[in-house]
């Protein structure tokens, strides 16, 4: 378990600064003020007696999944907030998952808190990479283990399911609980595999039984999944849920974009070493209302779309299951997107900011992580090892990338049929609301070298007033090449390289810093924390 000497934050109020609206707020009641409320709600009134009742228990069964991301990303929970008296700064350390602001690098808030470990809880405090990588002992190298030394100071490791056997255990019990009250036999046999997965960490069988159930309306993500949290070699996989219900209109209308992805493949802007694998078109991509996020997925920054599994051998055999979290994507779009493109997008192009362009970017990312390339092309392993704690904010840029590279290939192909402009556009807004979320986070490391990158190309003008301005074709030709530069990265395996990237053009740079204050003076907040939960939707 972490340590930390944790000083008690006083009660007395920072000094406050008056406002342009004349309202006196401490530092941190701004950095609250940087999430916006957001309600979870769905429309319940078609699903059956059941149904209902299986929401409430996934959602308990979710819950679990906050204390141990609590464990895995700091340690001792109780211990921290016990020693703050603070009450603004409790809320904001239940919103970060810990004393370290994730939309400001990880920058620490609570006094006496230092750095946050890269490794956060998953190693040893005072563990050295090269210690590691010379260090052989058991799942050593396993996403779901934690290293830990012993009482002569050697390492070793301890799986997840043993770590958190009682928690597991309940966690199993819910899953077959709700199991039995599935009418969908698909939905109902995940249920069981995931709930014998997370006693064993073996995930593939439920991973599999995941990618085969297609007519269930509700859904559940749930285990240790996304390895963002650890930044030492990106290979720990962190807890988190999510639980969903599907919107059928919606995913109707998306379901045949995936038939396209070998022809896709095949046009990579890239050498043909690059894109030899053959993705899986077994794929879901559909739209759903997420009710409750928890766990890493809770934490910070919120996903709008997630694309799994990550089993690079389910994903070759399967495909992926893109999963497009409608209700929380307006959301951020109505109090987010729109007031970032007013103030930072040029007037002449505020026509191209639609909410159907950032539907589609979003969705057209996610599918975009089932292009290019998983294993690398000179033996050196799976890209994400390779790649180690790179690996995510480069497969993130990827997928940003790709995915506006599919929207035009689809525009082309007469699939979509709105102007590709407010793709474009709409685009260059998103970069602006992902760079926020700070250099902690795999997507904001991802948007500021593409920013960079499209800024060396001419992909946009910076007017005097301070708006930004796409330059269509510019922009087109930026996205082609920066396509082919991640992708052969990624293909060699390219560690070096992809570090040199990351430490060049993963950067703010203090002319951007200055226009993202002007978001942050506008009151213009970088993300969404939500009001959720049984009570919520009425239950």
């Amino acid at each position: 378990m972490l340590t930390f000497l944790v000083l008690t934050v006083s009660c007395k109020k920072e000094k406050k600064e008056i406002s342009n609206n004349e309202v006196a707020l401490t530092t941190m009641q701004k950095n609250i003020n940087e999430y916006v409320p957001v309600t979870l709600t769905s429309d319940l009134s078609k699903l059956t007696d059941n149904q209902r009742k299986m929401i409430t228990i996934l959602i308990k069964a979710s819950d679990i999944m906050n204390g141990l991301f609590w464990y895995e990303t700091y340690g001792d929970k109780d211990a921290l907030l016990n020693s703050i008296d603070d009450n603004d700064t409790k809320r904001f350390v239940e919103i970060n998952y810990g004393p370290w602001d994730r939309l400001k690098a990880d920058k620490p808030f609570v006094k006496g808190v230092g750095e946050k470990p890269a490794g956060a809880n998953f190693y040893p405090v005072d563990m050295t990479k090269e210690e590691f990588n010379a260090a052989s002992f058991e799942g050593k190298s396993s996403l779901y283990t934690f290293v830990r030394r012993d009482d002569n100071g050697n390492l070793y490791a301890i799986p997840y399911h043993k770590q958190f056997e009682k928690e597991v255990t309940e966690v199993s019990q819910l899953l077959l609980e709700a199991s039995k009250l599935a009418d969908n036999e698909g939905l109902k046999t995940y249920l069981e595999l995931r709930a014998q997965a997370v006693l064993n960490d073996e995930y593939q069988a439920s991973d599999l039984a995941w990618m085969n159930m297609k007519t269930n309306v509700l859904d559940i993500v749930i285990g240790p999944i996304e390895t963002y949290e650890d930044q030492l070699f990106g290979n720990k996989a962190a807890h988190e849920a999510y639980v969903l219900i599907k919107d059928q209109e919606w995913s109707a209308r998306l379901a045949h974009f995936t038939s396209y992805l070998p022809e896709l493949q095949k046009g990579l802007p890239v050498d043909d070493a690059y894109k030899q694998e053959t993705p899986g078109t077994d794929s879901d991509l559909n739209a759903y209302d997420v009710v409750y996020y928890a766990g890493d997925a809770n934490s910070g920054g919120k996903t709008i779309a997630i694309n799994l599994p990550n089993d690079e051998e389910v994903q070759l055999q399967k495909g992926t299951r893109r999963v497009q979290l409608k209700n929380a994507m307006k959301a951020k779009f109505d109090k987010i997107m729109v007031p970032i493109a007013d103030v930072l997008i040029d007037s002449s192009q505020l026509k191209h900011i639609t909410f159907d362009a950032f539907f589609a970017n979003t969705m057209f990312h996610e599918v975009a992580h089932g292009l290019g390339i998983k294993n690398t092309i000179n033996g050196k392993g799976t890209v994400r090892t390779a790649l180690q704690q790179y690996a995510s904010a480069l497969e993130e840029g990827k997928a940003d990338i790709l995915g506006l590279y599919m929207v035009q290939q689809l525009h082309l192909k007469g699939e979509l049929t709105n102007d590709f402009k407010d793709n474009m556009v709409t685009f260059m807004a998103g970069i602006f609301r992902s760079v926020r979320f700070g250099a902690s986070d795999a997507h904001g490391i991802a948007n500021m070298i593409r920013f960079n990158y499209f800024k060396e190309e001419g992909a946009f003008t910076r007017n005097e007033d301070g708006t930004f301005k796409v330059n269509f074709d510019k922009m087109e030709v930026a996205m082609r090449d920066l396509s082919n530069l991640i992708l052969t990265l990624q293909g060699n395996g390219d560690y070096e390289g992809v570090a040199k990237l990351v430490a060049e053009k993963g950067i703010v740079t203090k002319s951007l810093q200055a226009d993202l204050d002007r978001l942050r003076l506008a009151n213009i907040p970088v993300d969404v924390v939500f009001n959720q939960g049984v009570d919520v939707l009425g239950l």
